[in-house]
């Protein structure tokens, strides 16, 4: 049975540099269905109480969840800003999490962030770590690739030989 790799960039920029990331990531994999979710598909209200008491669990909360079960294994690459998760995939989460809290379903990941900066999003990477676990993730494995603009490009992927291997060493790691 062929395994399903559900990836995608926790922004919601149309030429997001996580989405990129993400994207690559999953290619590194043989064999394998995969399925790259865009945030903007699953644009939502604001969460609130008061939303949700007046009109139930939004549909495309429900549909983002569905996703998240249907994969063996998740890679989301984190955008950061402001030093933590962007509104966009916050709201993904505040919504769907009102289906389970554990809105990962006990599903294993490999974490990613990336930015222009030398930090590559390492705070929200820090942050993710952490907290997913509690969530219903099972972290395999995590990667911050520091200076996108400098180490990635869009036909070679990683371009930064020493990223490079210690990304793919982090890949071979995974058991699929």
């Amino acid at each position: 049975m062929t395994k399903k790799i559900i990836a995608f960039g926790g922004s919601s920029s149309r030429n997001s540099i996580n989405k990129q990331l993400a994207t690559y990531a999953a290619h590194q994999f043989k064999n394998v269905e995969i399925e790259i979710l865009d945030l903007n598909d699953y644009e939502m209200p604001i969460f609130s109480v008061d939303k949700e008491k007046e009109n139930g669990i939004h549909t495309l909360a429900t549909d983002f969840y569905t996703k998240i079960g249907s994969a063996d294994l998740l890679i989301i690459s984190l955008a950061e800003h402001n030093g933590a998760y962007s509104s966009a995939f916050k709201n993904i989460l505040d919504w769907s999490s009102r289906i389970n809290a554990k809105t990962f379903q006990e599903k294993e990941m490999l974490l990613l962030a990336t930015s222009p900066g030398a930090r590559g999003g390492s705070s929200v990477l820090d942050i993710a770590t952490k907290r997913f676990p509690f969530q219903g993730g099972i972290i395999k494995g995590s990667f911050s690739l520091p200076s996108f603009n400098a180490n990635f490009d869009s036909e070679k992927g990683i371009t930064n030989e020493e990223l490079k291997n210690q990304f793919l060493e982090i890949i071979n790691s995974i058991e699929l």
